[in-house]
């Protein structure tokens, strides 16, 4: 067997990417400070700037056109995507300036028409004092296996926590991390840690290929994205039960409720066992929402739902007794753990967020009054 490396072998990993008509507008999105790129046909480009849309001052984009900016951006792995499902998810790379940066991009299909939505990835990763997290985020960093979620609806954060979580893994600890995403947001630089990033289609086939490589790659942290559906929360779980400290996130609107979100995935047959496979391995679920922050040079701060897996914890998870789980985060405040209206207390009291978007988004604005008031909400009996 010929051993022989071929120029298009050295081309595949040295070619330079050709400049594409989307770049343009990736360009100016970056140069107007904006988070967001939306493209609708009938409209002109539209950018959101400090929370705002504000469309660009150029002609509206026809359905030629459209495809023109779009399609070009996929390869073919993420065409066929497209083409099944109406829509797809990729990141793209452009230079500003010198500068690369990086966007995640969403094709779709709407009313017949092809539409985009890009947004920005900060080219720095953010420290915790910068994201206002609480201290207790720091000691879930140190776990040498076990699995951390964070939960929340898109745009909350959580994608900016955990790489926070892991850049301070890489800057205090001589460890090996691996991640796994579709599509990569956050690029690491090296410090004390070795990172090796993965990106589904790109360096490897699919999140099971992925994983079997995994094993075999000897990481100490492992992130593996969003827990989508069975098979990767299967896999994510068995990483952890193997030794592994794996980060991922879920879609869930509250720490609590991500146990049911989680069991949702599988058949009730399998829920027993799984109830198990939570109680012995995870180490927390951290729930946020981002809000307006009042602090002059903060736009946003997020509002923070802490469970930690201690004893009383497990004991409720697997006794099927979910409905007590914010009784217990209360109860335990001791060991850092919080409820929203205990953080959204916390943020009122440090003048973050003003009190009207405070009471906007408590789950119980008589609760959150309450604790404004000093007057504590825990309920007795979660034992």
């Amino acid at each position: 067997m010929s051993t022989a490396v071929s120029e298009a072998d050295i081309e595949r990993f040295t070619k330079k990417r050709e400049e594409l008509e989307a770049d343009k507008l990736f360009r100016a999105l970056v140069k107007l400070e904006g988070s967001d790129l939306h493209l609708k046909v009938g409209r002109p480009p539209i950018v959101r700037v400090k929370g705002d849309l504000r469309p660009l001052s150029r002609p509206p984009i026809d359905d030629a056109e459209m495809v023109r900016i779009c399609f070009p951006l996929m390869n073919p792995r993420n065409r066929q995507i497209f083409d099944t499902n109406g829509g797809a998810d990729f990141a793209h790379t452009c230079e500003v300036d010198g500068v690369i940066w990086r966007f995640r991009v969403n094709l779709l299909q709407q009313m017949g028409h092809v539409g985009m939505v890009a947004r920005r990835v900060n080219q720095k990763i953010p420290n915790f004092e910068g994201l206002y997290l609480p201290p207790l985020m720091t000691d879930l960093c140190k776990f040498h296996q076990g699995m951390v979620l964070l939960a929340g609806v898109t745009g909350s954060g959580k994608s900016t926590t955990i790489a926070s979580m892991l850049n301070y893994i890489n800057q205090n600890y001589r460890k090996h991390i691996l991640t796994l995403e579709d599509p990569i947001e956050f690029v690491f630089t090296e410090e004390k840690c070795l990172i090796n990033q993965r990106e589904i289609g790109l360096d490897v086939k699919d999140f099971e290929i992925g994983m079997k490589h995994a094993v075999r790659e000897d990481p100490d942290i492992m992130l593996v994205g969003e827990m989508r559906d069975e098979e990767t929360f299967l896999t994510a779980i068995h990483a952890a039960e193997t030794g592994h400290l794996v980060f991922g996130t879920i879609h869930a609107s509250s720490a609590p409720s991500t146990i049911g979100r989680i069991l949702d995935l599988f058949p009730q047959s399998m829920h027993s066992s799984l109830r198990s496979a939570i109680a012995m391995n995870m180490k927390a679920i951290v729930a946020q929402k981002l809000l307006p922050s009042i602090k002059p040079g903060v736009s946003r701060v997020p509002t923070v739902e802490i469970m930690t897996f201690n004893p009383t914890i497990k004991k409720l998870i697997l006794e099927e007794k979910d409905e007590r789980l914010g009784d217990a985060i209360r109860a335990c405040e001791r060991e850092g753990m919080q409820d929203f209206t205990m953080s959204l207390q916390r943020l009122v009291e440090a003048e973050l967020i003003d009190r009207e978007t405070a009471f906007e988004v408590a789950p119980s604005v008589d609760a959150l009054k309450m604790a404004l008031k000093g007057i504590s909400v825990r309920q007795p009996g979660i034992m």
